[in-house]
């Protein structure tokens, strides 16, 4: 192994910088944050690269190509965890990416344009609920109403900003152009089982499935628990709870929909009172739109025709929506040429997670490789990756970099 060693006692390196002993948990704009950057910084400066931090934190290291100041291939994840993280989750891309810097170095392969390793600030948002902060500021799609968001303790990102040393209004400052960037190659564990069923260290990713996100309200009767018969009751957890198996039974139907209820609350909350109110929400994924929104007009209908035999009242609030982001085909066949020059069959699957690759999408052509890790286990202290799958998946990412550059003169 030439990858795998080095990539994981620095994984190793890095999960020992976390803000709850016993756990990683490293957010934005903390302490721990500041750590890490640090010490991935140093190994972006050993493997040659220029190193510098943007407008909000994002830790950028750079090899010049011929021609100075030009645009970049760029090899990109995050740093930031959720709270009881595991160590690869963001991480293994990063450091995968520096791997394949001192790989070029090493091999003596000098290329055409210029490479660079992003380490994003914060794509999970668990700080301050906004995820993708540091991807979006990148392609210059963030809302400047973030910086009034506010963490449990009230810190608002604008003042977190100022804390760490950074001026929240240069934010815009970060954004990078279209015409600066080649490319987006991102390496992350699958967080997922398809990978592991197929006996496969690594596969392709075909899209980044687009998300809904809604919160339903179903409004009964509460009443005595007993003395208001069955026939006469108005019970919206049991509307609920009809609502939830429409949603699992509608996403059965068809490979890559996904539709979770992961919430629920309920009124008033008594062992002895029919519920009256009931809230509960609904996160429903596909790699297509066109199949999203048709499950999603589904799901609609269904629980208003549940709402009206109960008798209850139905609202629906929509809380999020996100494009599918289809990877780039070009870049998707230097992956699949990649994968296949180590010997190994190609599986070509859609994220049902998000990735920084979602918000860097707008300005620059994206793909992404995929890595095996046990179980399918992510955002756990038991995700794991074997060295000979971050080796695997070292190699077609190295790969892909050198089957870029071929392609461009080298």
């Amino acid at each position: 192994m030439i990858f795998a060693p080095r990539i994981q006692e620095r994984l190793d390196a890095l999960a020992a910088i976390t803000a709850e002993p016993g756990a990683i948990t490293r957010l934005y704009l903390t302490p721990e944050q500041f750590r890490a950057e640090a010490l991935v910084a140093g190994w972006m400066r050993e493997a040659g690269m220029a190193v510098r931090h943007d407008a909000v934190g994002n830790l950028i290291g750079r090899i010049e190509g011929p021609e100075p100041g030009g645009p970049a291939l760029v090899i990109g994840s995050h740093l930031d965890t959720v709270r009881n993280a595991g160590r690869y989750d963001g991480p293994l891309g990063v450091i995968t990416g520096i791997a394949c810097v001192e790989a070029l170095a090493r091999d003596r392969i000098r290329l055409p344009h210029a490479l660079e390793v992003v380490a994003f600030a914060d794509e999970e948002g668990v700080r301050f609920s906004a995820t993708l902060i540091g991807s979006r500021a990148f392609a210059g799609h963030i809302d400047p109403a973030v910086l009034d968001a506010a963490d449990a303790d009230g810190t608002t990102l604008a003042a977190a900003m100022l804390d760490y040393g950074l001026d929240p209004a240069a934010i815009g400052t970060a954004m990078r152009r279209p015409d600066e960037l080649l490319g987006y190659l991102e390496l992350h564990i699958e967080q997922g089982p398809m990978l592991e069923k197929a006996g496969l260290p690594v596969g392709v990713v075909t899209a980044i499935s687009g998300a809904s996100r809604l919160e339903f309200t179903l409004t009964g009767e509460a009443g005595h628990a007993g003395t208001v018969a069955m026939s006469e009751r108005r019970d919206a957890l049991a509307g609920a709870a009809e609502c939830v198996l429409a949603v699992e039974a509608r996403c059965r139907t068809e490979a890559h929909l996904v539709g979770t209820v992961g919430r629920m609350q309920v009124d008033p909350g008594v062992g002895n009172t029919i519920p009256g109110q009931v809230r509960f929400s609904l996160d429903l994924r596909a790699p297509d739109d066109a199949q999203r929104l048709a499950a999603l007009a589904d799901i609609d209908a269904a629980c208003k025709g549940i709402a009206e035999r109960r008798r209850l009242d139905l609202h629906m609030r929509p809380l999020h929506e996100a494009a599918a982001v289809p990877s780039d085909p070009a870049l998707t066949a230097l992956i699949r040429d990649a994968i296949a020059a180590e010997g190994l069959p190609v599986l070509a699957l859609p994220s049902g997670a998000g990735h920084d690759g979602m918000a860097v999408a707008a300005i620059a052509p994206i793909a992404m490789v995929f890595v095996r890790c046990r179980g399918g286990i992510s955002h756990n202290p038991a995700e794991f990756a074997s060295l000979p799958d971050i080796e695997a998946g070292a190699r077609v990412l190295f790969g892909a970099i050198k089957g870029f550059a071929a392609g461009r003169g080298l």
